[in-house]
């Protein structure tokens, strides 16, 4: 297939991108590099760099299939510029199903979020559980849905929309380069090898077994073949949400552990007080995925560490040029 991947030079996009390359089809990226990077696209895959609001007038037909990564994805920014969060997640998917129109489009994979179903009425997380965002982002994301449901049913086209939790980890030299780092286990890494300051926990009086958050984490390699598999069976005329967890949680102190066992460092922390909107727990059920895409996750908390500490490592002495340790600000523990 033809498959055309919106912010592909992304983290999650990146990798996905190289799979699908590797899997055989002749994929296109499609991204304006506000976050991606051009050499995180695969050698021999086209990059058009552009806006997804501007995808008809940029990519050529036809287009087999799309899967649509492109979207604005931090929740302390969508409370403060929530414009940008319906122009580009609703509005660029809008322009972007009108483009699928014109190239024969029979297949939509889109990448969603845990955050459309806000603060969670039950643990783990099923896809039929209320979906009632607490954010703008959250919010932008399940409007997303929604229109896509409805085109799934008007055009005859198939739709998967993938609900993450949390993502982590490194594959093939692509791993995380965001600016600013909010995701908790790549600041702990970055803490871990610059060494100047402590990791700040935000919340230890939680209801949970140590009174820290406890969030369901995933290797970025076990995400981005759901993709894969997600576009292999989407179905016309059919709309189906999917969550993508493991199915377990760990607390915020276990990931620091983890961190700790990985890499050999110390990592001394901080207690701070909670964030606000930031929900005790947050771990998906992954039933549907095994029941409908034949997944399930392969790649246990500390392989996802591992891969992401090499990835760090080699980052960030390309940064420095040689290993020179800088300075740190600390340690948020994100939402997914």
């Amino acid at each position: 297939m033809r498959v055309l991947v919106t912010g592909g030079a992304g983290y999650i996009g990146s990798v996905v991108t190289k799979l699908l390359a590797e899997a055989g089809h002749d994929v296109v990226v499609l991204d304006d590099l506000s976050t991606g990077h051009a050499d995180a696209v695969p050698v021999g895959v086209p990059l058009v760099r552009a806006d997804v609001r501007d995808a008809g007038e940029t990519v050529r037909g036809p287009v087999d299939a799309v899967v649509h990564l492109a979207a604005k994805s931090l929740v302390s920014e969508s409370t403060t510029d929530p414009e940008a969060y319906w122009r580009t997640n609703v509005a660029g998917t809008l322009a972007l199903l009108d483009a699928t129109a014109g190239w024969g489009t029979r297949r939509l994979v889109v990448s969603s979020t845990a955050a459309v179903y806000g603060d969670p009425v039950s643990t783990p997380i099923r896809e039929t559980d209320p979906a009632v965002p607490t954010n703008p982002y959250g919010a932008s994301k399940l409007a997303v849905d929604h229109m896509v449901s409805s085109w799934a049913e008007a055009y005859d086209l198939g739709v998967v929309s993938l609900r993450y939790f949390n993502v982590a980890g490194a594959w093939g030299g692509l791993g995380e380069r965001h600016t600013p780092e909010t995701h908790l286990i790549p600041s702990l890494l970055r803490a871990a090898y610059e060494g100047t300051e402590p990791a700040r926990i935000h919340g230890t009086d939680y209801p949970t077994r140590d009174g820290t958050a406890v969030r369901d984490y995933l290797h970025v390699v076990d995400l981005a073949d759901a993709h894969l598999r997600a576009l292999d069976r989407a179905e016309p005329g059919r709309f189906r949400a999917i969550n993508l967890g493991s199915g377990t949680g760990h607390t915020v102190r276990e990931i620091l552990d983890a961190v700790r066992r990985v890499t050999g460092e110390a990592l001394p922390s901080v207690a701070g007080p909670r964030r606000h909107g930031d929900p005790a727990v947050l771990v998906a059920s992954n039933d549907r995925a095994w029941a409908e895409l034949d997944w399930t996750p392969r790649r246990g908390l500390e392989e996802t560490i591992g891969d992401a500490w090499n990835f760090e490592r080699n980052r960030s002495r390309r940064d420095v040029g040689g290993g020179d340790r800088a300075g740190y600000e600390g340690v948020s523990c994100d939402r997914g």
